[in-house]
């Protein structure tokens, strides 16, 4: 599709509102789809990637603020997507660009948002928003680009549930069992992954096509013998929502530790914790962005990571299961990776894969994981 910087299909300046749960309110203009959504507000503190923060499963029913200034002049291409299709309740940033400059582009932002009906606001204060989440914690918001009175979006608000207690990583999971080939092997086969979606960003199964796996991706509710079923290894996936809200994931889990080396990403990270008999606990605003640091105790590298989660995993749980923690934030101190020799298990809170951010630890996807696994 040929770009067209000059019109879209909210051309006309139309006025949006964003509400907060504890009433602030910010008013500026509309972009993307006429609608109404409501979700949990958060901040992503990445430069560049809003089209694979975009279309990551993790983000689903959240509305997300962009910290950069500017948003949307490299467009939009399939190539780069990391699912099939837009998954946050709605789009924030201090400008949204109509001029799209990029010779991959297929189409551009504003026509992307209104064809998945994702509303969106520009034109306000997002330093303001950032600080105020920072310092109250992400909440229940509702954005409309529609006339809607106050009254009605308060209502919306406190009718939505929340993410605590969501089990949405099986709202996002692939239907069906499915060969994850984008093309020929780089190199022979060393062995198969089987994948439990839970919300999978399609760079991890990028690079462990890469380092030589056969993956294979599997629904989130799959029986822990039939995941096991051929597998070198078993991988468990990022994703949205409470992994406490995942009995059924985290029985398989438990089924298979000892059996099948486990290695997680972010979500995956969490039920394995859980697994092991760990807590997991919301954290106040969540990790998100491409610069957050983190330590790797095995090697006593710091690492810049990218990050998206709402979530995080007690390490006091994972030290009285036989576990040992091999990553830690360095911002606030909290597990970012733990390994269980005994029972093959390695994975991270953080991801390796990046897509967007740095990609100072994909060394983890493809070498470190892999050789627990016997795979590399």
């Amino acid at each position: 599709m040929a770009c067209d910087p000059r019109a879209g299909p909210l051309e006309v300046t139309l006025r949006a509102r964003l509400l907060l749960e504890d009433g602030r309110s910010f008013v500026g203009e509309a972009f993307g789809a006429a609608a109404t959504r409501v979700g949990e507000i958060v901040f992503n503190t990445a430069m560049t990637g809003y089209q694979e923060v975009l279309t990551d499963p993790s983000y689903t029913e959240q509305i997300v603020v962009m910290t950069t200034a500017q948003v949307g002049n490299y467009g939009m291409n399939a190539r780069d997507d990391e699912s099939g299709r837009i998954h946050p309740a709605g789009f924030v940033a201090r400008e949204f660009s109509r001029l799209t400059s990029n010779h991959n582009a297929e189409q551009t932002l504003l026509e992307a948002l209104t064809a998945a009906r994702v509303p969106a606001i520009h034109g306000i204060d997002t330093r303001a928003i950032v600080r105020h989440i920072r310092s109250k914690g992400a909440m229940r918001a509702a954005l409309t680009t529609e006339d809607t009175d106050d009254a009605t979006l308060r209502e919306r608000i406190h009718a939505w549930p929340g993410m605590a207690g969501r089990a949405l990583a099986t709202e996002v999971s692939t239907p069906r069992r499915y060969t994850y080939s984008p093309g020929p092997l780089d190199r022979a086969l060393a062995g198969t992954v089987h994948v439990l979606d839970g919300g999978v960003k399609r760079n991890q199964l990028r690079l462990l096509v890469k380092a030589g796996c056969r993956v294979e991706v599997f629904p989130a509710g799959t029986p822990p013998e039939e995941l096991a079923d051929g597998a070198d290894a078993v991988f468990l996936s990022n994703g949205p929502g409470d992994p406490s809200a995942l009995p059924g994931m985290v029985a398989t889990v438990r089924a298979l530790l000892g059996k099948k080396p486990l290695l997680g990403v972010c979500l995956g990270h969490q039920l394995l914790g859980l697994a092991l008999g760990a807590d997991t606990f919301k954290l106040r605003f969540g990790h998100r962005g491409g610069n957050h640091p983190v330590r790797d105790l095995i090697t006593g590298r710091i690492e810049i990571t990218s990050q998206n989660h709402g979530f995080c995993v007690d390490p006091a749980g994972i030290e009285r299961a036989g576990g040992k923690v091999t990553h830690v934030n360095l911002n606030d101190g909290t597990l970012e990776g733990f390994c269980h020799e005994d029972l093959r298990v390695a994975c991270v809170q953080f991801h390796p894969e990046a897509m967007p951010g740095p990609r100072d630890s994909e060394h983890l996807l493809v070498q470190r994981f892999l050789q627990i696994a016997g795979i590399h």
